[in-house]
């Protein structure tokens, strides 16, 4: 789907809450690097410190980004085009790393942030990667492992 119909019906509004995925350009999977996650890692904090979002949970696998946040300000893509641009930057990729689009779900007042947390922080157990996600260095939540 292009990323014009992607748009369509989208609203960003500050203090609403979002799960983002965003993936790499032709899925390379340049985050398997630890020095690379750790620089998308960096990243997200500076989403938040300026101001941007709140972080509540991520977790970078090898091709994507899970992100869930509260816009604090600006526009959700805004805030994407930040996280991509400084990411890119970051890693030292000629062009652009990312692709051009990404999905977002806006947060319904009755879906639990806690649940959801707890369903991104399970990605790398589902992929593979770990047998806990505890295990997986390149996960966080706000609420720690207890969700």
């Amino acid at each position: 789907m292009s990323s014009s119909k992607l748009r369509l019906g989208r609203v960003s509004l500050p203090n609403n809450i979002y799960s983002i995925t965003t993936v790499t350009a032709g899925r390379a999977p340049l985050f398997a690097l630890p020095e690379n996650a750790e620089a998308l890692i960096e990243v997200l904090q500076d989403c938040e410190l300026a101001g941007i979002s709140q972080n509540l949970a991520w977790v970078v696998m090898p091709d994507h980004l899970h992100w869930l946040l509260q816009l604090q300000s600006g526009s959700l893509g805004a805030c994407l085009q930040r996280l991509k641009s400084r990411s890119a930057r970051s890693i030292g990729g000629a062009g652009s790393i990312w692709q051009t689009g990404y999905h977002d779900h806006a947060i319904r007042q009755d879906e639990s942030l806690r649940g959801v947390a707890n369903y991104l922080l399970h990605n790398p157990v589902r992929a593979g990667l770990c047998e806990q996600p505890q295990d997986y260095p390149y996960a966080w939540s706000r609420w720690g492992w207890q969700l």
